[in-house]
């Protein structure tokens, strides 16, 4: 746009100053040298038109209408504007404006002297006004006046019409824009109804039979205690008293917490909350303490090296970890493995951060008397969901069975403390 608004300026300001080339000494020579020079400075303004459209556009206008320059300058800045600016008000004022100026530098040019006028040059007859033969014209001033007033019109209508096709394009981008967005919020919100009916049928299923079975569960513990206190005292009527007690508190502790996911389910826009202020999920010593007491009452040997200092300081994010961390490893142990010895080494620190380990060997080689071989707890879920939440929070997650078929679980979380976090 630049090196075209700088030709057409050019081409009519050198055909102004051929009028005053015999006279030097006067004033407009030197006026149209210098209009002449800053042809090549002045159609720079256009490169503000994104930012400042209007002001480059009158910024363009007061120079057509006051150097002898051609109106593509002001048309181009009026493209511009029109392109950019949507109200109303400021397109009729910018159309009456732009061809009023065009208007002018048009008519300005046609009422020069025919030598000196780029439009004469257009009427003249082929081989005059070059080469020292005096300029003839085909017609009157008439209808050379005329045709470049109505040029100049047509030149304003062109260049308004592609300011407004400009603007138009931007508006219909504008709007396609704001429909795709519509459209995927709305499969975002069909995509989250659709979990949510699926997270509802989980969450109706758990109720109608995860529920049901503890509840059950519990309810012949129950039956199975109140059995046990008719029989004679006997050391062996109260172990397995004992052992009932402990299936029915279980069992119900099992149950609540049932009730509670399937509430999550049911509830996610709760969820995140309940999850974040459930303290009995992060490592204490109270929570160690439990799942370790849980172990042993379930009948299974478990073997401890706990090292822990500072661990009031240790972030929630990387508690709750290290107790999932605790949990699926004696939960698996618990599944996979129950009449072989547990080791549970536990050491949390700032130096050394968070370091849970657990080894238990597996249940072909641990014992002749252990039920059928069950699969490695490698291939479960649960693991691999630990390894996603140890990753989380910058830890790692290892298991695997070694060369003396040993199940091994080795999780290494970072420290971070509250403050930090």
């Amino acid at each position: 746009m630049i090196p075209v608004a700088a030709m057409f300026s050019l081409a009519q300001c050198s055909y102004a100053t051929t009028e005053y080339m015999d006279h030097p000494q006067g004033a407009m020579y030197p006026w149209m040298m210098l209009s002449t020079l800053l042809t090549l400075v002045l159609p720079f303004v256009l490169v503000m038109r994104d930012r400042h459209p209007e002001p480059v556009f009158w910024a363009a206008c007061v120079i057509v209408m006051v150097f002898p320059y051609d109106s593509m300058l002001a048309l181009m800045a009026m493209t511009s504007l029109l392109a950019r600016r949507s109200s109303r008000m400021r397109t009729i004022r910018a159309i009456t404006v732009g061809a009023s100026v065009s208007v002018w530098a048009q008519l300005r040019d046609a009422l020069r002297p025919a030598d000196s006028s780029i439009w004469h040059l257009f009427f003249s007859k082929p081989d005059t006004g070059t080469n020292g033969v005096p300029i003839e014209m085909l017609t009157g001033e008439g209808p050379i006046i005329a045709t470049s007033v109505v040029a100049a019109l047509i030149g304003t209508a062109i260049a308004a019409l592609i300011g407004l096709h400009i603007r138009s394009r931007a508006s219909l981008d504008t709007v396609q824009a704001k429909a795709d967005a519509a459209a995927t919020h709305a499969a975002t919100l069909q995509h989250d109804l659709t979990n949510q009916q699926l997270a509802d049928a989980i969450a109706a299923e758990a109720h109608d039979t995860l529920a049901h079975s503890l509840s059950l569960l519990a309810l012949n513990a129950s039956a199975l205690q109140a059995e046990t206190a008719r029989l004679e005292p006997s050391e062996q009527a109260e172990s397995i008293a004992r052992k009932a007690e402990d299936i029915r508190r279980q069992a119900a502790g099992a149950l609540d917490e049932a009730h509670q996911i399937i509430d999550m389910l049911r509830h996610p826009q709760n969820a995140w909350e309940q999850l974040t202020n459930a303290e009995e999920t992060e490592l204490t010593r109270e929570s160690l303490g439990a799942l370790i007491a849980q172990t042993r009452d379930a009948g299974q040997r478990l073997d401890t090296w706990i090292d822990i200092r500072q661990l009031g300081e240790l972030d929630d994010a990387v508690a709750k970890v290290a107790y999932r961390a605790v949990q699926e490893g004696l939960t698996n142990a618990r599944r996979h493995a129950l009449q072989a010895p547990v080791s549970l080494e536990v050491t949390v620190n700032p130096e050394a951060g968070v370091h849970v380990h657990l080894s238990n060997p597996m249940p072909s080689v641990a014992s002749d008397a252990s039920p059928e071989p069950t699969r490695s707890p490698a291939h479960g879920n649960g693991l691999a969901g630990l390894t996603a939440r140890a990753m989380s929070v910058g830890g790692a997650c290892r298991y695997g069975v070694d060369d003396r078929h040993v199940f091994h679980l080795d999780v290494r979380l970072p420290w971070r403390g509250r403050a930090h976090a």
